[in-house]
C-alpha cells in the first residue's frame, strides 16, 4: 500500500520567538515561519502582526526556539509569557 504525504503532514520546525519592539517592549510569539512573521509583523505582506505590535514598528527577532511539534512550542510560549520581563532578557542577553 502507498502512502502520499499531503503538506499538513510534512515534517516542518515550530518556533517561539521574542520580538524587541521601538518603544523598548517585548512580544512573545508562536510560527512556523520566523521571518514571514517577522515581516508581518512590521507591516510587510498580506497578513497584519499582531495587534500589540502594530504600534510599535519597527520590531526585531532578538530570541528564538525550535520544536519538533507544535505542542512543544505552544507550551513553551505560554511558559516565556509568565516570565517577568527581566528573566525574558536573560534568555538573549
Amino acid at each position: 500500500m502507498m502512502f502520499c504525504y499531503t503538506s499538513w503532514m510534512k515534517s516542518e520546525r515550530h518556533y517561539v520567538y521574542i520580538l524587541h519592539c521601538s518603544d523598548g517592549t517585548l512580544y512573545c510569539g508562536y510560527t512556523t515561519d520566523v521571518d514571514r512573521r517577522v515581516q508581518e509583523h512590521n507591516g510587510v505582506g498580506k497578513v497584519a502582526g499582531a495587534r500589540y505590535t502594530s504600534g510599535r514598528r519597527p520590531v526585531q527577532v532578538v530570541h528564538q526556539e525550535s520544536f519538533a511539534t507544535r505542542s512543544e512550542a505552544l507550551k513553551r510560549e505560554i511558559e516565556i509569557k509568565k516570565l517577568p520581563a527581566n528573566k525574558k532578557k536573560k534568555l538573549f542577553l
